[in-house]
């Protein structure tokens, strides 16, 4: 599964856009990074883009934008209303798929790190990158801006987290963080009220309202006023009219859904509002969404009908789409809202999104792949697809309505597998390129020979790994397949039968790809360890499937 991060760095630039222009420009000159958006500013003087991709090719193109900007925009003549106090002012990343915030706060370091040496200007880190607890907050690293950054360089408190405690009058600093995502998202109320909008959005948000008694605000004991929090963590919201559609709104952002997420901030709101004789009709999401913050909503609301989450991918993005309402005001287009489908396009169309027919005709072209590793990694998930059938056919048998819960944990199980496997499909082929681009590399010299043959050991241990990964994914398909004939819905139990041998043919496919792989690794005490393992998955596999054949044929 790929890690993807987002990162979105602010230029203090915004009325040339040529200079704008030469930056992303380094930032899409890196393979692997997809340009979302750009969006200038004239008043704040400033250009936020956002890019996406992989967590190395991401922090190259920063490390590229932020050199540019270092070279185009001088601080020294900057103006504008937003703070700020570096050429590239901030640059926080931020996880979006498969990837943990331990491990986005290591790749800020790491890009932290190589600005400070290579372009030689301060870094100070923020929020979850942050050295110390008071550089979390950004106004705090931030104070005194690009004016006051000469001073603060001198004072012991204010050296910086990387590069060196010089200032850089054309440069400034720039500040670099890991941070949550940050959701945009609209509530439509059937009223035209911004008063009862307001109350509403005074009512979650967790900043709430200023207590009042007797018309008066409440102090505390220091005359500060005191007020009464909202009941959604991680959130701001106001509330205000549309013109254009005739609706007010309650525009919310949820800094961090990792703690509010979507629905749980769609339920709060329409029940806040139902209190106060308003009903929430729908909502609106601005901007760019992780597709599994989506997922997740599908899956709440489908547990809360107590029917199986164990489905397709593109369903579940319905289903959270209908439930929140998301297409009220204007068509909701999963393409160009979901940042993970933004990223499948043209020329970098993935195998799986073919047709069947497509697939089948590429397979038997004269291209050496998709090959028999590929092809044993979509045996693998359609047999995993199989059993996951008779689990959701099961979860909502008449009847059995006690056991939904159960068969929608292996439905759900089997999902994550089939994702898993069919990501193989294409990973496979990617390591069968890998040598070939080995094997093109330039072998004039000694020392271009040694460069090349490291390459082709590096891709050829790459290839064998992969088949043998597809072995361990098939072969733990094979108990929620087991689990679907035992107690799976009687009418489909060959339907399971029949995943088991895809299973079973899968791993015994994958491990030829391993054994013809390891054939042409060097270091033979690898190529042993990994054939052991494939030996022994295989041994297993045959083993598993003849129960499980004979438990099917034991009902038919």
């Amino acid at each position: 599964m790929k890690q993807l991060i987002e990162c979105v760095p602010n230029f203090s630039e915004g009325n040339d856009m040529a200079i704008i222009k030469q930056i992303t420009d380094e930032m899409e000159s890196v393979d692997g990074v997809k340009l979302l958006d750009v969006d200038p500013g004239k008043a704040t003087n400033r250009t936020v883009v956002t890019i996406v991709g992989e967590p190395e090719p991401v922090i190259n193109a920063a490390f590229l934008a932020i050199k540019k900007a270092k070279e185009l925009i001088d601080m020294s003549k900057h103006k504008g209303e937003h703070p700020r106090m570096g050429a590239t002012d901030v640059c926080p990343l931020v996880p979006v798929a498969n990837i943990s915030m331990e491990e986005t706060v290591k790749y800020a370091h790491k890009l932290s790190k190589r600005i400070g040496e290579e372009l030689n200007f301060p870094v100070y880190n923020y929020e979850f990158a942050a050295s110390t607890p008071e550089r979390r907050n950004l106004a705090y690293v931030r104070s005194g801006e690009y004016e006051a950054l000469s001073e603060k360089l001198q004072k012991d408190e204010w050296k910086p987290d990387f590069g060196p405690a010089i200032f850089d009058a054309q440069a400034g600093a720039t500040c670099i963080s890991a941070r949550n995502f940050l959701v945009a998202y609209n509530f439509n109320l059937n009223t035209t009220s911004t008063r009862r909008a307001n109350a509403i959005a005074f009512d979650v948000r967790e900043a709430g309202r200023i207590k009042q008694e007797n018309g008066k605000a409440v102090l505390d004991k220091d005359g500060k006023k005191v007020r009464v929090p909202g009941t959604l963590k991680s959130t701001k919201a106001i509330g205000w009219f549309i013109e254009e559609y005739g609706v007010a709104q309650i525009s919310m952002n949820l800094t961090d859904i990792t703690i509010t997420s979507i629905h749980e901030a769609f339920d709060e709101v329409e029940r806040a509002a139902r209190e106060r004789g308003i009903r929430v009709t729908g909502s609106e999401l601005v901007g760019l969404v992780p597709k599994q913050a989506l997922i997740d909503a599908a899956k709440h609301y489908l547990r809360k009908q107590q029917r199986s989450v164990g489905i397709d991918e593109k369903e579940l993005i319905k289903i959270a789409v209908k439930s929140l309402g998301l297409d009220e005001l204007k068509p909701f287009k999963p393409e160009e809202r979901i940042i993970e489908y933004l990223l499948e396009t043209g020329a970098n169309k993935p195998l799986v999104k073919m047709t069947l027919s497509d697939f089948a005709d590429e397979t038997a072209s004269e291209s050496p792949a998709p090959g028999g590793g590929s092809i044993s990694a979509y045996m693998g998930a359609l047999g995993i697809s199989l059993a996951t059938m008779v689990a959701n056919l099961s979860s909502h048998k008449r009847g059995w309505d006690d056991k939904w819960e159960l068969f929608s944990e292996i439905a759900e199980e089997g999902q994550i597998l089939k994702e898993k496997l069919i990501n193989m499909v294409d990973e496979d082929t990617n390591a069968f390129n890998k040598i070939m681009d080995a094997f093109s590399l330039a072998k004039s010299s000694d020392a271009e020979k040694q460069i090349r043959q490291n390459a082709i050991q590096s891709a050829t241990l790459y290839a064998t790994k992969v088949p043998l990964e597809v072995m361990k994914l098939a072969f733990e398909s094979m108990t929620p397949i087991r689990k679907m004939v035992e107690i799976g819905n009687p009418n489909s139990v060959t339907d399971a039968g029949v995943g088991a041998l895809a299973a079973r043919s899968a791993i015994v496919g994958a491990y030829l790809n391993v054994k013809i792989n390891a054939s042409g690794l060097k270091d033979k005490v690898i190529a042993q360890q990994i054939l052991d393992q494939g030996q022994q998955i295989e041994e297993k596999a045959i083993a598993l499937e003849s129960e499980i054949i004979e438990i099917v044929n034991s009902k038919i």
